[in-house]
């Protein structure tokens, strides 16, 4: 009685299946016992004898791990700096006038911050050996947190430990697959990373051209008004520098601003130079432009820069703090900033409220040295006045980018050979948006005497008539 019922069972499922559906079945089932039989045909093989075995072996050439690589490349003849960075330094046997390291506001020599950051070395050790949400959190942390929020007149902070990570880890923490992202196409190359790890739809206008981004947002505009459901699920965001890194100019704050409430979009500003920098009192871009701050989502910075330490921060509101600690990869993964590095931060942040007119002394040096170096005869100098960081280029282009960079790297060379130590701008050019001119990075340092600013451009200047 079984076997007949499963029998009827089995009619009906072939009565109620389509044909085309009994024919697909039943190749694939052909299908699956050919390879199975193939398969199992094809493996036998003629046993090779132990001679053979022998004299494949010793033919066999493995093709090696790593491609030849080029003796002159440029990674592979490094300079090597032999002395403790400061306003000075000594590279290569030769002392020199430091105009490379991103020291604005000479805080890396400060005996102040080096006295407290060995007390706390002393009292918690070398690292805290963990992630923030494991046991990398210690009293330092939270409180460097708290006076980053309280410094910027905003809710909360969130500091990571390393500064390229903060943007990077930022931006894919809110941006998401199916997001429309507008960026200025000169961003460096941490928020490059941040916005390959978004998956989200990028839209790049030109650098510092709010025209052109206003031509994007409605030309986006049009396409929403084409599919109105998938616009109300997209959502925007508009990401910027205070200071852009590749340039040394200075972004048009207000005006994007007024372009984010306009088309409804969250505003992310990286102010890594800027901070510490412009404004009175070094709050960055945002006081620099008079614009509250409260008009910008997320503000990331990293402290590599004008606070003499490691590691970044991102600062907002209570949700854009929090929602970070959950989401923001380079803080849950990365063991915490090491204390001693944590404190120099929070002593940074006692310099930057006690000696405002700091500030105010970086803005004049930059000023001064801007004036003077755009008398170079043989190069050009771009980047705000007020900027820390600007960029000098060829005069004249050479017929290539290899030309053009061994040029530079030759005139660096030499400038460093009499004394004043400067830098060619380093980039991964198979890995930006788009390939960026080899230049001259000079960073301003907040302790240069105009005499050291006249010294360096004569130098300078005698380096490049003769070589270029």
């Amino acid at each position: 009685m079984v076997a007949i019922q499963l029998f009827n069972e089995i009619g009906s499922i072939f009565r109620n299946t389509p044909t085309f559906a009994l024919v697909l079945e039943t190749l694939l089932v052909i299908t699956v016992i050919w390879l199975l039989l193939h398969r199992r045909g094809g493996g036998r093989r003629r046993q090779l004898t132990k001679e053979e075995e022998d004299r494949i072996i010793a033919d066999y050439e493995p093709e090696p791990l790593v491609a030849d690589t080029d003796p002159n490349h440029p990674l592979l003849h490094t300079r090597v700096v032999q002395s403790k960075v400061g306003k000075r330094i000594k590279v290569d046997g030769h002392d020199c006038l430091n105009l490379g390291s991103h020291n604005y506001l000479g805080f890396l020599e400060d005996q102040e911050i080096l006295e407290e950051a060995c007390k706390s070395l002393r009292k918690y050790g070398v690292g805290s050996c963990g992630p923030r949400g494991f046991y990398g959190t210690m009293d330092v942390h939270l409180d460097l947190e708290d006076r980053i929020a309280k410094f910027m007149g905003l809710e909360e902070a969130i500091v990571y430990s390393y500064g390229f990570s903060t943007v990077a880890s930022a931006i894919p923490a809110y941006a998401k697959r199916g997001d429309l992202i507008f960026v200025d196409e000169a961003v460096n190359f941490a928020i490059q990373k941040g916005l390959d790890a978004s998956r989200s739809t990028i839209v790049f206008f030109k650098h510092n051209d709010v025209e052109d981004l206003e031509r994007l947002l409605i030309e986006q505009e049009k396409r929403d008004q084409k599919n109105p459901k998938k616009a109300a699920k997209t959502r925007r965001f508009l990401v910027a520098e205070g200071i852009y890194m590749n340039t040394g100019e200075i972004c048009p704050l207000p005006e994007l601003v007024a372009l984010r409430q306009k088309y409804k979009l969250r505003l992310f500003i990286d102010e890594s130079i800027s901070f510490g920098t412009l404004g009175q009192g070094g709050h960055g871009v945002t006081e620099h432009f008079n614009v509250d701050r409260d008009e910008v989502d997320l503000i990331s910075a990293g402290m590599e820069g004008s606070m003499a330490t490691v590691g970044g921060f991102c600062v907002g509101s209570h949700f854009i703090a929090e929602h970070q600690r959950l989401s923001g990869l380079g803080y849950i993964f990365s063991a915490s900033l090491p204390p001693m590095l944590t404190q120099a931060a929070i002593s940074a942040l006692d310099r930057f409220e006690r000696e405002p007119q700091i500030f105010e002394q970086l803005q004049a040096k930059s000023k001064t040295l801007h004036a003077k170096f755009l008398r170079f005869s043989k190069l050009t100098l771009r980047g705000d006045e007020l900027s820390p960081v600007k960029h000098l280029y060829l005069a004249q282009p050479a017929e290539n980018f290899d030309k053009e960079l061994k040029l530079l790297t030759e005139l660096a060379d030499k400038c460093i050979a009499q004394g004043v130590a400067v830098v060619q701008a380093a980039y991964l050019q198979n890995r930006e948006r788009q390939p960026v001119r080899p230049s001259i990075r000079i960073a301003v340092n907040r302790l240069l005497e105009s005499a050291d600013i006249d010294n360096a451009f004569e130098v300078i200047e005698s380096v490049s008539s003769s070589v270029l």
